[in-house]
């Protein structure tokens, strides 16, 4: 080749230097890509490849994994950050029930009546469920209340205390049974093999739950993985039988028609609400169903694609483990996709939000007057067989509601379906009023007249808490059972 390209040169010099020029310049060019991978793979090597220390079964402190990944570790520490507030969320404290004080009519009754805050980032899960007032028996001065389920999200702990104890005797105790035990915040052994970094399922009520759906998660593509990694703990849940087995009811599907059929035909309630005395049913956080009915997932999208968007150093691209609101990083998320304004596009997601919120208040306003309209008309003599059709109404309308607006990002992730079920919501809470309104006039009741529940404080005085008692009690075991705690597991090496 080369004695041609000579002879080239000696018969028409300028062409011939042009093609030697031009081969060379190629030649370079594909040296410096060469070397640029050579050293981008290098790169990725070091980030996967170069461990410090041999992570063996289920290592839930999340520092001892930060030694073999710094970076997805320091980025995952921001999720102790509070800075952020969109127009209706964020990652900053906010008391619900004082923003929203119907919902403490709602709820009467059950321990969400009492405390209810705006969810803080991963790394406050275990204090956050530790300082409500939802967990302990603050009459008794014990967190024995709830039982150990109410930990089955809140830590990697989890998984290797059911591996250790086995899953059955994990459910059989209450939640201060673990209260030394479960410290660490939710983090990478939730969702990932130590061995190979894979994703991978740590709670077995996702496994169940698939399989009762119908599917095998053994058979998740790593796409589908990047979104049931979430639903382990994003997802309708309840405590199932005398052991409080952590139960997804997705037997007949995902809808909440057909979660609700299911836990009709199983007799099940989570209480009785003690204004209206409808046997009440609680959603949890249903975000990983309602994602699922709309636009993003059926494109194709996973959770992660949005909330644990790329980023790229040098040759190496790994996600970022700050989870929250894709709105605090738009450029990141929503415009990798979608080339358009950070204004527009914020803009929109608020349009969607508003609509389902403008039905979610109303919702609140009028199904809080239903239940306490069922509570004059008990009082005035009415029959349980004159209740019976109110009492289910008001569990269909409160159990479409609390659907809707439990889910974290509901009204964006699913706008269309989130707003229906809202409507719906109202439809019933209407017609539970009307049932009434009947029931109510048969007893002479011609006019009714509402209570102040204004303010949380006064809906709580309603419903009949003594919050001061509640909450003193509660600061004592938190200032003597916690500190025992976190000493114990200080000497466990937790």
């Amino acid at each position: 080749m080369l004695k041609k390209l000579a002879e080239a040169i000696e018969r028409r010099p300028v062409i011939g230097w042009g093609i030697f020029l031009t081969v060379m310049l190629g030649v370079f060019i594909l040296g410096l890509l060469a070397a640029s991978i050579t050293e981008r793979r290098a790169e990725i090597a070091t980030l996967y490849n170069n461990k410090k220390v041999e992570i063996k079964g289920i290592e839930s402190r999340n520092e001892i994994w930060a030694e073999n990944y710094p970076r997805h570790y320091n980025t995952w520490k921001k999720t102790a950050e509070m800075d952020f507030r969109s127009k209706h969320a964020g990652n900053m404290p906010e008391d619900v029930l004082e923003a929203r004080p119907a919902m403490v009519i709602l709820w009467a009754g059950y321990a969400f009546s009492r405390d209810y805050r705006a969810p803080r980032g991963h790394a406050f899960a275990v204090d956050d469920v530790r300082a409500t007032l939802r967990t302990g028996t603050p009459d008794a001065g014990t967190p024995d209340m709830q039982p150990s389920a109410c930990w089955a999200c809140k830590s990697p702990d989890v998984p290797r205390l059911m591996n250790n104890t086995g899953i059955r005797n994990f459910y059989q105790n209450k939640w201060s049974a673990f209260g030394s035990e479960v410290v660490n915040p939710i983090g990478c052994a939730d969702c990932h093999d130590p061995q190979t970094m894979n994703l991978t399922i740590t709670r077995p009520a996702l496994v169940e739950g698939y399989e009762n759906w119908g599917k095998n998660i053994a058979e998740a593509s790593p796409q589908e993985m990047r979104s049931l990694a979430c639903a382990q703990c994003h997802v309708e849940y309840y405590f199932k039988g005398d052991d409080k087995v952590v139960t997804f009811p997705w037997h007949k599907g995902i809808t909440v028609e057909e979660m609700e059929k299911y836990y009709d035909e199983a007799g099940y309630h989570d209480w009785i609400h003690t204004l209206s005395k409808a046997p009440m049913l609680k959603a949890q956080h249903p975000d990983y169903e309602l994602f699922l009915l709309g636009p993003h997932a059926q494109r194709g999208l996973s959770c992660a694609d949005c909330h644990m968007s790329y980023i790229s150093e040098g040759g190496i691209k790994y996600s970022n483990h700050h989870i929250m609101s894709p709105l605090k990083n738009i450029s990141a998320t929503c415009q990798t996709c979608h080339r358009d304004s950070e204004e527009n596009l914020r803009n929109y997601v608020y349009q969607y939000q508003d609509k389902a919120l403008e039905i979610r208040d109303r919702v609140e306003k009028e199904l809080s007057k239903a239940h306490i309209m069922a509570q004059t008309a008990w009082d005035k003599g009415a029959e349980e067989k004159q209740m019976t059709t109110v009492m289910q109404l008001l569990r269909q309308a409160q159990w479409r509601w609390d659907f809707a607006v439990a889910s974290h990002g509901g009204s964006f992730h699913a706008p269309v379906e989130t707003q229906r079920i809202l409507a719906h919501s109202l439809d019933r809470t209407m017609q539970a009023q009307l049932e009434l309104q009947k029931i109510l006039f048969s007893y002479g009741v011609t006019a009714f007249t509402m209570p102040d529940i204004s303010t949380k404080s006064k809906a709580q005085a309603f419903i009949g808490l003594d919050m001061k008692t509640l909450q003193e009690m509660k600061d004592i075991w938190k200032e003597t059972l916690i500190p025992m705690w976190i000493e114990e597991a200080k000497r466990k090496n937790k």
